[in-house]
């Protein structure tokens, strides 16, 4: 069976996860198909569920070395909305496989489970054990993932490195930068989520009165957005990025790119302002998302509430986010509740071992890409893993255009088809090289 065929399978399983809600019937099904299509892979690997969570242990006969780890989850985000191929067709049209989760995340899975089935066909013995891992909640942040590390912790695994979703390879990855660069996530902020709420006296809305609790946390959340009370600041995985990618860039930006290091007061003032990807890049972020007041139209609400998603930068944790923005809300009479709090995670250093394979495989594979590391500004299954390693990578060995890029979690999702060949050499690759 062709690739794209094989993929197409797995797309065909809708695997959409829903906060609060386990639906394990959807992930035996998509287990199932997975079966049927690399059989050697699961005659072969040990085969453990976490209620849907999968992880797979392709043990060696003789280890030379810790264990390494595949990952990509296996749930997708809802697909609402009208597509050019609807998106649990699976249709194979266009040189593309479309639908749900082509990107995010099962053309990965795929490669990592098509390049094990390929290894193991061929009679390869691996040097260390290799594990593959996928959760069924990574996009609701629930905790599959969390139960996987709780296994291998209990059976005092401890990774060489792992490698999940995170960056791809693609043009353009910063506005200016001319090339085809491979982005590869050494660095994955922590994220909190607050409520902020205001009291008042209620009443009916015809008498409005003063200061009401809605007022009040409009006029906080114009603060915050008017003036930002978390501080950028250049972090080594950003000025190395900027390094990297400085010599494509052309003009005055460029040479600002290329000398990060000498000029990093400088971008740390200016980038937040010019370049808000590049901005979330070196500081805690506030986005306010959900709000509730009263339940009438005509009615004071005694309570009302806003919620703040915050992804936290290192040299601003989850304490010091929580002090400095509940101190910004007490100056409107506002109280601030945690709801979850996490710290950013570990940061892979981008000189060491596990970086330096990854980046040659890339060259290897890919002749003409350019590699740098990047601080990732969304959160992936791999923060849960940093009590089992240090170098958890995030980049998936796939090639996306712009229009692939916008389509993760939107519409018309889709892969290249001539894109899936060197994803799964690419994993095959780190496999030998152990």
């Amino acid at each position: 069976m062709k690739y794209e065929e094989k993929l197409s399978k797995m797309i065909q399983v809708e695997t959409v996860s829903v906060r609060g809600e386990l639906n394990l019937d959807k992930f035996i099904r998509f287990q199932e198909v997975l079966r049927e299509l690399f059989p050697n892979v699961f005659a072969t690997m040990e085969f453990r569920s976490f209620d849907g969570a999968m992880l797979l242990k392709w043990k060696s006969q003789s280890p030379k070395g810790d264990p390494i780890l595949f990952m990509s989850h296996q749930d997708v985000v809802s697909a609402a909305g009208n597509w050019k191929h609807k998106p649990f067709s699976g249709d194979i049209a266009e040189g593309r496989v479309w639908g749900r989760g082509t990107v995010d995340t099962k053309g990965a899975l795929f490669c990592i489970f098509q390049s094990l089935e390929e290894l193991i066909g061929e009679g390869y013995k691996p040097n260390v054990d290799v594990y593959i891992a996928s959760s069924n909640t990574e996009e609701v942040a629930g905790d599959g993932a969390p139960k996987i590390v709780k296994y291998l912790q209990e059976q005092k695994v401890h990774l060489q490195f792992l490698i999940d979703e995170g960056g791809m390879i693609k043009s353009e990855p910063l506005k200016g930068a001319k090339g085809r660069f491979a982005m590869i996530g050494t660095l994955e902020k922590g994220t909190c989520n607050f409520r902020f709420i205001a009291k008042g006296n209620g009443g009916h809305a015809s008498v409005p009165g003063k200061n009401t609790p809605l007022v009040r946390l409009g006029q906080f959340m114009a603060s915050v957005e008017k003036d930002d009370p978390f501080k950028a600041k250049m972090n080594p995985t950003t000025i190395e990025m900027f390094r990297r990618l400085g010599p494509t860039v052309k003009g005055p930006l460029g040479f600002v790119l290329r000398h990060a290091k000498g000029l990093s007061p400088l971008l740390a003032k200016l980038l937040p302002g010019v370049n808000p990807l590049a901005g979330a890049m070196i500081k805690t972020t506030m986005a306010f998302t959900m709000a509730e007041g009263s339940k009438g139209l005509n009615v004071l609400p005694e309570t009302a509430y806003v919620t703040g998603n915050s992804r936290v930068i290192h040299h601003c944790d989850a304490d010091e986010t929580y002090r400095i923005i509940s101190e910004r809300a007490k100056q409107f009479d506002i109280d601030t509740e945690i709801i979850y709090s996490s710290t950013a995670c570990p940061v892979v250093d981008h000189n060491g071992k596990a970086f330096r394979l990854v980046e040659d495989t890339i060259h290897e594979l890919f002749p003409g890409v350019i590699t740098s590391p990047y601080a990732m500004t969304g959160g992936t299954d791999a923060r849960f893993f940093a009590p089992v390693t240090e170098n958890a990578l995030r980049f998936a060995p796939l090639e996306i255009d712009e229009q692939q890029y916008k389509s993760i979690h939107a519409l018309d999702e889709n892969i290249c088809i001539d894109t899936l060949p060197k994803g799964v050499e690419f994993y095959k690759a780190i496999v030998k090289k152990m």
